[in-house]
């Protein structure tokens, strides 16, 4: 059994879900991918205190505070590869991006290959269950550019623009 709970935030409504201990996912209504591995029932539980801490750590994050993702107990639902990845974007400091290309260069090295697509890195970026905390938004293209976001490019956006505000 997995639990639930809902959070408003400024760019909207969020669904948090967990197996009691760990965050297994935060999804942005309407996200592309929304609870896309979950296979369970899901129950609503407000009261779960991994919820309270959650709700709490994402109240510090949009007030402009700069809270640590460690804070919270995570456990996204993944392969080898994605999981990767997801530790990856959690390394990218507040404030600041990378490009896909450079997540690739990274992944490569850790699995001993030459070369790394910086495609297949964009797929599990937009794959990441667990938006705002493992931090996907901040990734961008090798141009600049703000490229692919699962809840979409303008909350994309307003994230960037926050943690800038707030570095």
């Amino acid at each position: 059994m997995l639990y639930y709970t809902k959070y408003s935030s400024t760019i909207g409504e969020l669904t948090i879900v967990s197996d009691k201990e760990n965050i297994i996912g935060v999804w942005i209504e309407g996200q592309k991918y929304f609870c896309n591995d979950i296979k369970e029932k899901l129950e609503r539980q407000d009261d779960l205190p991994i919820f309270i801490q959650t709700k709490n750590w994402l109240d510090r994050y949009f007030r402009g505070e700069k809270p640590e993702i460690k804070q919270i107990h995570l456990n996204p639902r993944g392969g080898e590869f994605r999981q990767i990845v997801w530790k990856m974007l959690c390394e990218i400091p507040y404030g600041n991006v990378t490009t896909y290309g450079e997540i690739a260069k990274k992944v490569a090295k850790i699995q001993n290959k030459k070369t790394m697509s910086a495609q297949a890195v964009g797929g599990a970026v937009a794959h990441n269950p667990i938006s705002i905390i493992i931090p996907c938004h901040r990734v961008i293209g090798a141009n600049g550019s703000l490229t692919g976001y699962a809840g979409g490019i303008d909350i994309k956006a307003q994230l960037l623009k926050l943690e800038k505000g707030a570095s």
